[in-house]
């Protein structure tokens, strides 16, 4: 079965990986939408990732030689589902391992954005900072402050407690369906905009997609308030970033922590000269362990597929 990774793996993953398969490894450019449509005419089975494009228009050909793609994250919004599945394609991703790094990403970035760590760093680096004094870079105090979790899956679970369990944080949430076997004090909202103005920080943990573009827009800021911080670890286009700038700039909510962006790798000029905008760059997953651990789970649905076995991660 003829492979094509699309991006670079970690040293012990491409091992495995190669030990198994006939693959081929591609650079670090993702896949536009014909070189996609090529991809899954010329192999059989495909380990994409994050900002391959692999849209409607992509598996429009008739001559498609691929039958399995083993998505590299837990998030999919890259791969058109549907058009996958009308095309008898199926996909699969790595849900379980992504969980615990990228909760700490999350706990990192509230803790950066609501104590401004970002904005001193910048100063003491340009060599404005003329000492310690009583009234210098008050930030937000986090342990006891309200987190809201939109979204409460496994990540926003795994957000919750780090939350709750070390700082002393309430917990109120947002989520499509009722949430049971919380091991944490948690209180579900039913109105997204009455959650955010319930919390001191809101963190997004949604998946991305259609169904949640734009779920956090101007009218949510709003409610988020003054002195309310915001913080993504989902997708980028879950957020309206225009709203975001402008909330930003007007002070409509204190600060925000990102990690991802709308149209990845582009940051508007408007974020980065924010001063009360902490950003990363998708930081999300990234230590050596766990980028291992997803190129190993997508493997094992590889090999499923390959064996004639119900991959564990089937999407479609």
């Amino acid at each position: 079965m003829r492979l094509l990774v699309t991006r670079p793996m970690t040293e012990r993953a491409t091992k495995a990986i190669a030990a198994r398969f006939e693959a081929d490894f591609r650079d670090n450019t993702p896949l536009g939408e014909d070189q996609a449509g090529q991809a899954l005419r010329d192999y059989d089975a495909i380990l994409p990732t994050l900002g391959d494009a692999f849209t409607a228009r992509a598996f429009a050909g008739r001559d498609l030689r691929c039958r399995f793609m083993a998505n590299f994250g837990a998030g999919y919004n890259h791969i058109d589902i549907a058009a996958a599945q009308a095309a008898g394609i199926g996909v699969s991703n790595t849900p379980d391992v992504v969980t615990e790094a990228t909760a700490d990403i999350a706990l990192m970035l509230i803790l950066m954005a609501m104590r401004r760590a970002s904005e001193g760093e910048r100063m003491l680096r340009a060599g404005q900072w003329v000492g310690w004094n009583p009234t210098q870079m008050l930030g937000a105090q986090v342990a006891g402050a309200t987190v809201g979790i939109i979204g409460m899956g496994r990540i926003g679970k795994a957000i919750a407690r780090r939350c709750h369990l070390g700082f002393g944080m309430p917990v109120v949430f947002h989520n499509r369906s009722t949430v049971s076997a919380l091991d944490i004090p948690a209180r579900q909202m039913l109105g997204l905009a009455e959650m955010m103005a319930a919390c001191d920080v809101a963190v997004v943990a949604v998946p991305g997609g259609a169904g949640t573009r734009h779920l956090i827009g101007a009218a949510e800021l709003q409610a988020l308030g003054p002195k309310g911080h915001l913080v993504n670890i989902a997708r980028g286009d879950v957020v309206d970033e225009a709203a975001l700038i402008a909330a930003l700039q007007s002070g409509a909510i204190a600060g925000a922590g990102l990690d991802v962006y709308e149209r990845e790798p582009h940051v508007p000029q408007a974020l980065i000269e924010a001063p009360n905008a902490t950003l990363l760059p998708h930081l999300g997953t990234a230590t050596d362990e766990v980028r291992t651990d997803m190129a190993l789970r997508a493997l094992d649905n590889l090999i499923a597929f390959a064996e004639g076995r119900r991959p564990q991660d089937l999407l479609t």
